[in-house]
């Protein structure tokens, strides 16, 4: 085992924590706000369980916000607001183990940069690296996949300071009842200091984009998922029309897209135009359908080649609310049909796509694929665009399917529902119980998810 703290990483370095009172902090949508009494900001995870302690002996709740690309309250506090912005950093690489412990407020883009110098990878990654480590894992973001799942499934060990100001260690060998559930802890457990993910040899993938008709994709979805490692498609509401990605390994050459015809895709037309596009369309709404068909339409086949984290992820600059269900695997089709001929006949008018992946079951105690092979439906609206009916709509028909929201995306579903939808939701909050029976991690959200 060798230790290190790689430069691009550690150049924060381990200068003192910072804390006082604290202005209004804002999450990356915009829809959440909120004004803590206290902000701190910890450069060790001794620093980290002083601010916890003396939290709770001042009487004041506890949260931790990374990047703030939750689009629910689920960090919001009126007490103290710890922002990791100084736990960043590799702590070790372990290569017997193939293994790397990281610092909690690492955010995936540096994170992923790094391991890749080291020829290393995560398995699989969600779609955007904005996120903090902890973030990412706290919330059960994913990405799509056959047979690999999301970023927590990959999590080995993790470090945690719990309530009463400890610091402790869980992983499969260690306290395994705190790390099934800790893996995606809702923040409701304790504050993530460090987290070690399993790791492989950096390879590559080929990815194949590719439009595709709504019904095409609707009757092959089965067979598109068993042939590809990662298949994913987005079906642009108002218009029959999806675009497809299949991720598959690789052994090269690496073919990345061209620097022009790249920025003109992912930059110029995905956010650039696409921002104009929503802009307008939040201006004039009947326009929308006619906006979408064109959208629809713009981007082209391609294919290309590359490590995975510039494959698996893209830029996102167009800023937008999202809610997303998971539903089982089985019922995606149907509930999108639903979701469609619902679009179709209202008077909404949805200028987002609606994203659809995969991720086989695990065994994370509130994973949205805790036991079940899932798909992801995820619907989003242009900031600033009355969501509301769209929203209440959708989540109709992926609650008739068993759907468990995101923990990190709007929704509106409580304790009671989502304790029939866990069939392992009273192993958690009985755990909740154990580690923070005084609810010093406690907020208006995770009460109404989790019950007092």
């Amino acid at each position: 085992m060798r230790s290190r703290t790689l430069n691009s990483l550690g150049s924060l370095g381990r200068r003192n924590g910072r804390s006082g009172a604290s202005g209004t902090w804002r999450n990356w949508a915009g829809n959440v706000s909120v004004r803590p009494a206290r902000e701190v900001r910890p450069a060790s995870v001794e620093e980290l369980a002083d601010a916890v302690r003396s939290a709770a002996a001042d009487g004041l709740r506890v949260k931790t916000v990374g990047t703030g690309h939750s689009f629910t309250s689920i960090t919001a506090t009126d007490g103290l607001l710890i922002r990791p912005d100084l736990l960043t950093g590799i702590r070790r690489i372990d290569r017997a183990a193939m293994t790397v412990t990281v610092e909690s407020g690492t955010p995936l883009r540096r994170l992923n940069a790094a391991l890749a110098r080291e020829g290393l990878s995560l398995t699989n990654m969600g779609d955007i690296t904005e996120q903090t480590v902890a973030g990412a894992i706290s919330t059960g973001t994913h990405g799509t996949g056959r047979d690999s799942a999301s970023i927590a499934a990959q999590v080995r060990e993790l470090e945690l300071v719990t309530a009463d100001g400890r610091v402790t260690t869980c992983s499969a060998q260690e306290s395994p009842e705190v790390f099934a559930a800790a893996r995606i802890g809702l923040g409701a457990l304790g504050v993530v200091s460090a987290v070690t993910f399993a790791v492989e040899p950096l390879f590559l993938l080929t990815a194949r984009e590719e439009p595709m008709g709504f019904d095409r994709v609707t009757a092959e979805f089965e067979q598109l998922h068993a042939e590809n490692e990662h298949f994913e498609f987005y079906w642009f509401p108002h218009t029959g029309n999806c675009n497809t990605k299949r991720n598959n390994r690789s052994h090269g050459p690496v073919d990345p897209p061209g620097a022009v015809s790249g920025w003109f895709e992912d930059e110029f037309l995905s956010n650039g135009v696409f921002q104009v596009a929503n802009s307008f369309g939040r201006a004039l709404s009947a326009a929308v359908p006619a906006i979408a068909r064109i959208s629809s339409r713009a981007l082209s086949a391609r294919t290309y080649t590359d490590i995975p984290y510039k494959v698996f992820t893209s830029p996102r600059r167009v800023r937008f609310v999202e809610m997303e269900y998971a539903v089982p695997r089985e019922a995606a089709v149907a509930a999108l049909r639903e979701l469609k001929a619902m679009v179709d006949r209202s008077p909404l008018r949805v200028s987002f796509p609606v994203e659809v992946r995969t991720a086989p079951a695990d065994d994370i105690t509130l994973s949205t694929a805790s036991g079940r092979d899932t798909a992801y439906l995820a619907v989003h609206m242009y900031r600033g665009t009355p969501y509301r009916a769209y929203f209440t709509a959708a989540e109709r028909i992926m609650t008739a399917h068993g759907g468990r929201p995101h923990w990190g995306k709007m929704h509106t579903r409580d304790a009671a529902y989502l304790a029939e939808a866990y069939p392992r939701f009273g192993e958690f909050t009985a755990l909740r119980d154990r580690l923070d029976p005084d609810r010093l991690f406690a907020n208006p959200y995770l009460r109404r998810v989790l019950g007092d």
